[in-house]
């Protein structure tokens, strides 16, 4: 419990030319791409190489809410920015409505990562924008790498010419993870925070809590917060206490 422990992330930073809106150059510590649980063979590789500056090809993440798409666009901004190279982040639902100038200031960077296309499906003007950005990307040699909760296909886009230019895109469709994956993260996290989970506290929150990750992930925190200010363990009947079962 008293661990040393690294310090807070660097604010985020964002454009000028869109004020407020993120673009993220540094990932939290947990979500790096050798902390991704039980990813499809191959994809972690891909995304360093797209990271790298190396060969490969622009990866599209397909896979329903809470199968790590995310974790992984971060990842990969984590790992170029540690080679040096400038990368982006910009959630795309942040953008909505104003997609074209948010892209514009990406333009210079070695690597963008693009997360949500459901967000601006069946905008035209964002649509276009992004069309546009994409072949101005493949010309300069950007690298892009892009999540959807859907294929291309299944995405109700309004412009067949960005469905044909996405669906080019090397596509990884990502599973949500059992309950031994699920295990497994909260495991990770808690372990990076300086404490142990034990089993008996790990199968209650799974069993009480619920099995969202992206809920269960956030509560490690709260819990982290609560179980400094009282110097206890993570037990189940601290768990009790702290979340009012």
């Amino acid at each position: 419990m008293n661990s040393p422990r690294s310090g807070p992330e660097p604010p985020v930073q964002s454009a000028s030319a869109v004020p407020q809106l993120p673009l993220a150059l540094r990932a939290p510590p947990d979500q790096r791409l050798d902390t991704f649980v039980a990813p499809p063979p191959g994809v972690v590789e891909q995304l360093r190489a797209l990271a790298s500056g190396g060969s490969g090809d622009w990866l599209l993440l397909c896979g329903p809410l809470g199968t790590g798409k995310t974790h992984l666009l971060l990842g990969a901004c984590a790992e170029a920015h540690a080679a040096g190279r400038r990368a982006a982040y910009l959630p795309l639902a942040a953008a909505a409505g104003r997609l074209g100038e948010a892209l514009e200031a990406l333009e210079g960077h070695d690597l963008i990562a693009l997360d949500g296309l459901e967000a601006i499906a069946g905008a035209r003007d964002d649509e276009v924008a992004l069309f546009h950005a994409h072949n101005r990307s493949r010309a300069a040699g950007t690298r892009m790498v892009y999540s959807a909760r859907a294929n291309p296909e299944a995405l109700e886009l309004a412009l067949p010419d960005l469905r044909s230019r996405l669906s080019q895109c090397t596509r990884v469709v990502l599973q949500p993870l059992d309950d031994e994956g699920r295990r497994e993260v909260l495991r990770q996290r808690a372990r990076r925070r300086g404490w142990a989970l034990e089993e008996p506290a790990l199968e209650w929150l799974l069993r009480r809590v619920g099995r969202d990750l992206g809920g269960l992930t956030a509560l490690l925190d709260r819990l982290d917060r609560a179980s400094l200010a009282a110097q206890r363990r993570i037990t189940v009947p601290f768990l009790r206490q702290v979340l009012g079962a």
